[in-house]
């Protein structure tokens, strides 16, 4: 059988036709491999996306748990007076009518300076100290306990007992007259704004 060479033309019509049939069919597969990858990119980019948006959106909530828990607070510690400048007539005052009405037979004590503890830059305000030193006659431990216990409860600042040490006296005191002495130091804890921040 001979070719003749209107047979090969023929032949290469269909061999061309048959290449670009596989040109074709080669475009249409990185096609629609290019798709699938942009897709699955713009998949994993909207997941990126919200997973952000999810965090942030987290963030937002724990921050405004923080703010409403420290408004409560606040509103608790200004409630109790322990907000704005320290009021120690009114502190002298309490131990006083606290050494009477628990019958104390002897107290002497001391305020030191008010110094400044830590400053909540996000509010604008400052923790404030002022050290107490106090001596106490007392009949028994309990009238010790008592004190404190109503001091921290009647005291307009939060008093934070730092240490007491408790001293029998010697027995040549007269029955009925005090048997122990007591030294302690408590701090006096105030809240109030930080020096140069303005009122809301």
């Amino acid at each position: 059988m001979k070719l003749e060479l209107r047979d090969l033309k023929r032949t290469q019509w269909v061999a061309l036709l048959a290449a670009i049939l596989i040109a074709l069919a080669a475009a249409a597969g990185l096609w629609t491999s290019a798709g699938a990858h942009k897709a699955q990119v713009e998949r994993d980019a909207a997941a990126a996306r919200k997973s952000e948006v999810e965090r942030r959106l987290a963030r937002v909530r724990t921050e405004e748990q923080e703010i409403k828990m420290r408004t409560q607070q606040f509103q608790q510690m200004e409630q109790a007076g322990i907000t704005g400048q320290e009021k120690r007539l009114e502190w002298t005052e309490l131990l006083r009518d606290l050494q009477q009405q628990l019958r104390l037979p002897g107290m002497s004590y001391e305020f030191g300076p008010q110094i400044p503890l830590e400053t909540t830059t996000d509010t604008g305000y400052a923790y404030h100290s002022s050290q107490l030193k106090i001596q106490l006659r007392l009949l028994h431990e309990e009238d010790l306990l008592n004190f404190i216990n109503r001091l921290q409860r009647e005291a307009k600042a939060m008093i934070l007992v730092r240490g007491c040490k408790l001293v029998r006296l010697p027995a040549a005191n007269s029955a009925g007259g005090p048997q122990l002495n007591a030294e302690c130091t408590m701090e006096w804890v105030t809240l109030r704004r930080a020096t140069g921040t303005k009122k809301p």
